[in-house]
């Protein structure tokens, strides 16, 4: 069965303008909560998950894996691994950034079958952008075909991002020595709804993360394959939503991948 890709596009912003926006900039303290150490969540985030996830539904049948719905039973993640097709979605993703009044956030899906994504959206409500891609169909930005063309070849023209907060203390030793061998690496902008984008318009050229979650990597991975880039484990192996793994590395192209892997991770 195909999915109507303008559809979900459809029910992300219209959630985004009923749901979302509203609360921008207007969070009472009482609507902002910690849902684990670091991590918080707003009331926006619950009710938009509760949402889209009720009218996804409603598009085609099948399990939501909800990063909120997951922070309260971790188990439903292993959906995506048992069941033949499932969507994914990141309410708001960045959510520090939208309860302090930074425009840096998204609202993220992605539909997953056989344990592999295969379409993805990603919208920028306050930038009324949206990002999506189908497998085999290429990757789309407000209606105009992307590609990400090869970064520079000299690794010190590259640019690139990692958040460095879940990386061992052995992985940020060797990250943090790898700093001065690139023209810009630093931790991004806070929300991978608008890092993926960002490496898409080659303003970044490749982007480190460890213990990727599906809501927020299975979005944005189908939109850098589609335009060219790769997405994929330290050993090589691409990723995918329904496995486990401690690192992902992105890049925009196979030769970048290569030395940002040697420079950052080693042998």
């Amino acid at each position: 069965m195909t999915i109507d890709i303008d559809a979900v596009t459809t029910i992300l912003r219209e959630t985004a303008e009923s749901t979302i926006l509203p609360r921008f900039g207007a969070l009472s303290e009482d609507e902002v909560s910690e849902k684990s150490p670091g991590e918080i969540v707003t009331v926006a985030d619950r009710e938009a998950e509760e949402l889209i996830g009720r009218r996804l539904r409603e598009l085609l049948d099948a399990p939501v894996v909800g990063e909120e719905a997951t922070a309260a039973d971790p188990g439903l993640v292993s959906v995506l691994g048992r069941e033949p097709t499932a969507w994914v979605v990141d309410p708001v993703d960045g959510t520090r950034n939208f309860a302090a009044g930074d425009r840096r956030f998204a609202v993220m899906a992605a539909l997953v079958r056989g344990g592999r994504t295969v379409a993805s959206w990603i919208l920028r409500p306050t930038e009324g952008t949206v990002h999506v891609a189908e497998l085999g169909s290429g990757t789309w930005r407000d209606g105009v075909r992307v590609h990400r063309a090869p970064a520079p070849a000299d690794p010190a023209e590259l640019r690139g991002m990692t958040q460095r907060r879940f990386l061992s203390p052995r992985e940020r030793d060797r990250v943090h020595a790898a700093v001065p061998g690139f023209a810009l690496l630093d931790g991004g902008s806070g929300c991978v709804g608008v890092d993926y984008p960002r490496l898409l318009a080659g303003e970044l050229d490749f982007m480190l993360f460890a213990d990727p979650t599906p809501w927020d990597h299975a979005p944005g991975g189908l939109l850098l394959t589609e335009a060219g880039g790769v997405s994929l484990r330290p050993e090589g192996t691409p990723y995918r939503p329904d496995e486990e793994g401690r690192l992902l590395l992105t890049a925009a192209d196979e030769t970048t991948w290569r030395t940002t892997r040697s420079l950052l991770l080693g042998a």
